[in-house]
């Protein structure tokens, strides 16, 4: 038996009908085309499924959709306004920290969790932030690098 739903996304209040073992994943990029949330393992292993749910990320192929009943969720269609890249994007872009952009929205959801909950982190709270996303392009210098670089310009704001 579907349920209703309603929960704000990326700004806007959404209001859906779901089945109790919809996967928040397959909601996002099947029902509302959100296609930067990528599938990848299905297991919560490699972060390319990443979203912002109040404030935390965590792996939409692991979470049942009726669980964002209420809740906020941000996918990395939503960092940008306007259509401008973040600054978070944008540093991804000049450091050429996105490779084959697999897993770049899944990194960036994740590097911007920490930056919510740590204005300025370490090189350590960056490296652990990111722990759970996996990239096969890189040696994850330059992603590291773009976040840490992201942390000084918004400090310099």
């Amino acid at each position: 038996m579907e349920r209703q739903i309603k929960f704000t996304l990326n700004g806007e209040s959404i209001t859906v009908k779901v089945s109790p073992n919809r996967l928040l994943l397959d909601l996002l990029r099947e029902d509302l085309g959100k296609m930067g949330t990528k599938f990848a393992c299905g297991y919560g292993e490699c972060g390319a499924c990443a979203v912002i749910l109040d404030g935390k990320a965590v792996n939409s192929c692991l979470m049942l959709a009726v669980e964002v009943d209420g809740c906020e969720v941000v996918t990395v269609e939503g960092l940008s306004k306007n259509g401008e890249l973040s600054d978070l994007q944008q540093s991804f872009v000049e450091h050429g920290a996105v490779q084959c952009g697999f897993c770049t929205p899944g990194m960036l959801m994740s590097a911007e969790a920490l930056l919510m909950d740590i204005p300025n982190p370490t090189k350590e709270d960056i490296k652990l932030a990111i722990a759970g996303n996996l990239c096969r392009c890189t040696g994850y210098v330059k992603i590291v690098e773009a976040i840490g670089s992201c942390t000084k310009l918004e400090a310099s704001k």
